[in-house]
């Protein structure tokens, strides 16, 4: 079954290679999407692809890369989109 989630992470996760970690384990779990930081400090995720794997990244995102420290995760279903690729954005 295919799933589509957009998550908010909140807490020290800009500076801390988030979006590099977000990226590769999203390649690994053949996710796509994005993931950017957003001006206000938190980071968002747009992840699609089979519900197992989407789960996996959602995972992910609540324990973070070595340096991060997660205060919160926020996690709304999203309509698929069926993106062919995951990529880092910048704003």
């Amino acid at each position: 079954m295919k799933k589509a989630a957009r998550l908010y992470i909140e807490g020290t996760v800009q500076g801390v290679f988030f979006r590099q970690f977000i990226k590769e384990n999203a390649e690994r779990e053949n996710v796509k999407g994005f993931v950017r930081n957003l001006d206000d400090g938190r980071v968002e995720v747009f992840a699609e692809g089979d519900q197992e794997n989407v789960d996996k990244l959602i995972e992910l995102c609540r324990k973070g890369p070595k340096h991060s420290q997660i205060r919160s995760v926020e996690v709304k279903e999203e309509k698929f989109q069926d993106m062919k690729e995951f990529k880092s954005l910048h704003i």
